[in-house]
């Protein structure tokens, strides 16, 4: 309870962007998806350089915040490769044929 009443500014923040980010999303038209999600991925790399980082922060004895840290790191570059991935076969969908 002391955590929440410490960081009672950043649970609103977050609680405000999902709200923002739910409103945003649903009004997206399905024509404008790929790039979206292309912009998407690249917000994912730059939260991922900042886990990173958020990383180095982290003592060397702290085992368990190290595994998850590291866990999550796998997790989002795994979601950003697979975004891209997706990506640029849903634009080659698109390309002239040959």
């Amino acid at each position: 309870m002391d955590f929440i009443n410490q960081h009672i500014q950043e649970i609103y923040f977050v609680i405000f962007c999902i709200f923002i980010g739910i409103e945003v999303i649903s009004n997206v038209p399905s024509i404008l998806h790929t790039p979206l999600m292309s912009g998407a991925n690249a917000i994912s790399g730059v939260i991922l350089v900042g886990a990173v980082y958020m990383m180095l922060q982290i003592p060397g004895d702290d085992y368990l915040n190290l595994t998850l840290g590291g866990i999550a790191i796998f997790l989002g570059t795994l979601n950003i490769s697979g975004g891209f991935f997706v990506t640029g076969r849903m634009l080659k969908m698109f390309s002239p044929k040959k």
